[in-house]
């Protein structure tokens, strides 16, 4: 396996399939609380346009996607109007005295491991490859995770994000968290 950024459509469309099925509606109330679950559906359109500003990071085995972790810049709040909320609401959460739109960081669109390869390092691999090739560029990754989706939080957590604030919206509870690399 192989931790990389995207280069073609092909992958594209696999972040695409990947996403759907493991969509909250798309799966299980026990798969939910046992695998987790992902929030937002991605159009290929959308995922494009986040391409095109910032690169995306996937784990491949052979020529098969078998995990994806967006980059959602700030820039790309205007695609998509969830992430124009998010966005838009945490930029006023504080952290170490100042407001996050204060610190240069990037948005984790979203985080998914093909089930056949849970378990095998795969998340780890796609967090290294940002913080490998994005350190020096950002202060921190930014993202919200469910409080009902146990399984994620505990996985960010391994991997070093600290939750920050805890806020309910009409759709969920949320934790944001972010990962330090200053």
């Amino acid at each position: 396996m192989l931790a990389t950024i995207v280069t073609t459509d092909e992958e594209l469309e696999q972040i695409v399939q990947l996403s759907y099925q493991n969509k909250k509606e798309s799966i299980s109330e026990d798969e939910k609380t046992s695998q987790g679950f992902v929030s937002w559906n991605y159009s290929m359109e959308l995922l494009k346009k986040m391409h095109a500003l910032h690169p995306n990071i996937i784990v491949k085995d052979g020529s098969r996607v078998v995990g994806y972790a967006l980059v959602a810049l700030k820039e790309a709040r205007h695609f998509h109007e969830q992430m124009e909320h998010m966005i838009s609401f945490v930029d006023d959460i504080l952290y170490s005295g100042k407001p996050l739109r204060d610190y240069k960081y990037y948005v984790m669109g979203q985080v998914c491991v093909d089930k056949a390869y849970r378990g095998k390092n795969v998340f780890a691999m796609l967090y290294e490859k940002h913080k490998e090739l994005f350190q020096n560029t950002f202060d921190f990754i930014e993202t919200e995770i469910s409080t009902s989706n146990t399984r994620s939080m505990r996985a960010h957590e391994k991997v070093g994000f600290k939750t920050i604030y805890t806020y309910t919206d009409a759709n969920d509870e949320w934790n944001v968290v972010i990962w330090n690399w200053q």
